[in-house]
């Protein structure tokens, strides 16, 4: 059997595992929260074990694989197993949380809309549109800081999933990060910054559904009666990681000032040509973006695909959400969506409803079709060396894929060992009300990044934070701050964890080694981060209003790199002379 029909092969069993396995879910709160009585500290070993394995060995499938098992481990030995019976009860415990996961609807969707965006990116950069939009961008960019404000750019525009943003924006920025000596590094910052943050700000995305629901249960749980969308939207000036980390990238642009690794990957890139040593060594590429020979550059190559996908992206949102909405019961609500459905109203609605991993498999499919068809009509390609390609594009996500489904089994074995909930009940405590945000935040924080999930946490600490802080003042304000921290607090540990799967796909996207994304962008969350409680969450938990918080917080993180950063584009010989000894030389 040929490599190319053995590839064929293992997407069809992959498919085929999807549909076979029957989707259920199981109630584990009680387990949870008796596992998490009962084994205390030990909760953590998990998580734990899975991020430490990940900087030490630099492999994250391994990292993974072992964080599950100690998981599953621990749940046997604690239910009475011996150690031989308990690892082999362990491993066959993976086994079903990974096909489990796989089962899912939601799972299945990303990963097959994964997949099917390698195989568009594949086929956008044989037909040479990649080539043609780096080359014309990078005539607009005509310095390093030009390409990454258009890098961000593009990120913003991508507002409507993070998955997408991750997708999208990378494998199409990367050739113009390449030419302009840009690190990779940098480029998965801008990718991973410009995901989850935009994603979770956007009045219309893929977030806003479980954000707002959450918010309404929250409230309905106290009995006070609010528009849950109306409070979202409140929160947002007072998302402060958010906006800072999205305006932290200009910054460290136009100031040309790095710090931590993040300086000696920008520092190297800079002098990229004089280079002796193999820096891509090591380096997932997500996809060869070389063009087939003797094709013809356009980039309406590109546009059509990349726009098509986008606009169906949109377009199959709303078709899902309406589609749920008029199969609900809320009679009120289907005769607004009826009388005007393209408001603004009824369209946020719409995509608040949406199946977002559906919308976007549909979308990558028929992005797939409009962009093989471009194939055949240019005569690029035949109709079967087209699907060829697609494929092709699409084995080169497969590790994601693989990725992925060990990053959602560790997240189900964490939820039954009861980590959150050992982690909210040991960090929780009474405070002075001014703190409670900055608490919020922070203990947002840790189990994201322990987890590796945004959602996750979101739906762990919602329900305590709203409660908890309307006990403490019953001033809408001060609660606004609370839920706000809440969202933002997530998506900070999201951003810096390892086991994270927008932090995996940015990696991917900008062709990044995972692990040093991961250390170069640590740094800087925990800096916006720390900006974040200092000069966000303490003045706002005391009162004073965001009109005055964020602009003095942003030029905090400005004044603090100017600080502790240092300029990337003017020499250093202390730096030369470190990465000398490890055999980079000028």
């Amino acid at each position: 059997m040929n490599r190319k029909n053995l590839r064929v092969l293992v997407i069809t069993l992959m498919m085929t595992i999807m549909m076979a396995v029957p989707s259920y879910a199981e109630e584990i709160d009680k387990i949870a929260q008796a596992n998490s009585l009962k084994l205390g500290i030990i909760t953590i070993i998990p998580p734990l074990l899975a991020i430490v394995l990940a900087f030490i060995t630099r492999n994250v499938v391994i990292s993974l694989f072992l964080g599950v098992m100690s998981g599953s481990l621990i749940l046997q030995l604690s239910g009475g197993s011996g150690i031989v019976s308990g690892i082999v009860l362990a491993f066959l415990d993976f086994i079903s949380r990974a096909l489990k996961s796989l089962a899912d609807p939601w799972n299945a969707g990303i990963v097959l809309q994964v997949l099917c965006i390698g195989g568009v990116i594949n086929l956008v950069g044989k037909m040479g549109g990649a080539k043609a939009v780096a080359e014309s961008l990078a005539r607009r960019a005509k310095s390093a800081k030009g390409a990454q404000t258009i890098s961000w750019f593009l990120g913003i525009l991508v507002f409507f999933d993070d998955y997408a943003n991750s997708l999208i924006v990378g494998p199409i920025m990367r050739p113009v990060f390449d030419k302009m000596n840009i690190s990779r590094e940098k480029l998965a910052f801008v990718i991973d910054a410009t995901a989850a943050p935009i994603a979770g700000l956007a009045i219309i995305s893929t977030w806003i559904g479980l954000e707002v629901g959450l918010i309404h249960d929250a409230f309905t749980s106290i009995h006070v009666d609010i528009d849950a969308f109306g409070v979202f939207l409140s929160t947002i000036p007072y998302r402060f990681y958010n906006i800072l980390i999205l305006a932290f990238i200009l910054i460290t642009a136009y100031m040309a000032r790095e710090f931590g690794p993040m300086r000696k990957a920008e520092y190297i890139a800079r002098r990229r040509q004089n280079i002796t040593t193999d820096l891509d060594q090591g380096v997932e590429e997500l996809d060869d973006m070389a063009p087939k020979e003797g094709v013809t550059l356009s980039v309406w190559n590109a546009i059509i695909p990349i726009g098509v996908l986008i606009v169906s992206s949109l377009i199959a949102f709303y078709y899902s959400g309406y589609s749920t909405i008029m199969g609900g019961e809320d009679a009120n609500l289907i005769a607004s969506i009826n009388a005007s459905p393209f408001s603004f109203s009824s369209v946020r609605q719409c995509f608040s409803s949406s199946d977002a991993s559906v919308a976007l498999f549909q979308s990558a499919i028929f992005s797939s079709i409009v962009s093989i068809i471009i194939a055949k009509i240019k005569k690029i390609y035949t109709m079967s060396e087209a699907i060829e390609v697609w494929v092709d594009g699409m084995k080169t996500l497969m590790i994601t894929g693989v990725i992925l489904i060990l990053a959602w089994s560790l997240s189900s074995v964490i939820k039954e060992v009861g980590t959150a909930k050992f982690l909210i009940r040991y960090l929780s405590g009474s405070l002075p009300p001014f703190l409670l945000p900055s608490i919020i935040f922070i203990l947002g924080a840790v189990i994201s990044f322990s987890t590796g999930t945004a959602y996750g946490t979101m739906g762990i600490l919602m329900p305590l934070a709203i409660p908890l802080a309307y006990s403490l003042s019953p001033e809408m304000s001060y609660v606004i701050v609370a839920t706000s921290a809440v969202l933002t607090g997530a998506i900070f540990g999201d951003h810096c964890s390892p086991i994270s799967d927008t932090t995996i796909l940015s990696s991917m996207g900008a062709g990044c080694n995972h692990i040093d994304h991961v250390n170069t962008q640590m740094p800087y969350a925990i800096f916006i981060s720390a900006i974040t409680i200092v000069f966000g969450y303490i003045p706002a938990g005391l009162g004073v209003p965001f009109y005055i918080v964020l602009p003095v917080a942003i030029a905090a993180s400005a004044i603090g790199l100017r600080f502790i950063g240092k300029r990337v584009d003017v020499d250093d010989k202390d730096l030369e002379a470190k990465l000398a000894k490890d055999g980079i030389n000028f």
